[in-house]
């Protein structure tokens, strides 16, 4: 493995972290105020990404460094790519997309509920 299969494999690996932390963040957020904001504006930019079909940072370097190891990038989104070959074989990109942003709207709502009740979170 050379260096550029190695930074492509951890821009992946980066990429699958980002995912979780979108996914989970909201579970470590409470009574840290400067993690639950930063884990609000990485919601708010995970659907901005997904619906305005903006492209990924993460998939950007990730083909790139695949690019310079000499190795065929994907053509298709992060999602379409690496998700739908291990779970939904058969799924269309527009599925995909309106599923990661349902996740990210239903977590901004759990949000919504904790600000309802703030007072007994600990907002």
């Amino acid at each position: 493995m050379n260096v550029y299969q190695a930074l492509a494999v951890a821009a992946l690996t980066l990429h699958l972290v980002w995912i979780l932390w979108v996914i989970l963040g909201w579970l470590v957020t409470r009574n840290r105020p400067w993690l639950r904001w930063f884990h609000l504006l990485s919601l708010v930019y995970s659907i901005l990404i997904e619906i305005l079909l903006w492209p990924c940072p993460l998939t950007f370097a990730e083909q790139w460094f695949q690019v310079r190891a000499g190795v065929q990038p994907y053509q298709e989104s992060f999602l379409l790519h690496y998700l739908e070959a291990l779970v939904y074989p058969s799924v269309s990109q527009t599925l995909l997309t309106w599923c990661a942003v349902a996740v990210c709207v239903f977590i901004l709502g759990l949000y919504g509920m904790r600000f309802r009740r703030r007072r007994i979170a600990g907002w």
